[in-house]
């Protein structure tokens, strides 16, 4: 008899995020997977701030709010609030600084 693996996301999980809509429009511009990139860009660039203000370069940084940038992705715009630093040091590596399109989302959070 076989176990079956347990998924990634709980099923209860995915209910609770479906249930707001139909199933398709999740696949729709604005719907629930741009809403699920976009916070887990925003999470990822965070991570990296954190990491940013731990390091040997952060000695007396510290955070300073956040700064929206507009990014193009594989389905359409993107808004993002990306973390600043008093310093302004941080330069983020999932979306770089000045960078506009946002291509190879799922690669990138991967090789995170």
């Amino acid at each position: 008899m076989s176990r079956r693996k347990e998924p990634a996301i709980p099923n209860e999980l995915l209910d609770q995020l479906l249930a707001s809509g139909a199933a398709s429009a999740a696949f729709e511009q604005r719907g629930l997977l741009d809403f699920l990139q976009k916070v887990l860009t925003e999470r990822a660039l965070n991570a990296e701030m954190d990491h940013h203000l731990a390091g040997d370069d952060g000695a007396g940084n510290t955070r300073n709010g956040y700064g929206r940038k507009t990014v193009t992705t594989g389905s359409g715009k993107l808004a993002i609030d990306v973390p600043r630093d008093r310093q302004s040091s941080f330069d983020p590596q999932l979306i770089a600084k000045y960078q506009r399109r946002f291509p190879g989302f799922n690669n990138k959070i991967i090789s995170m």
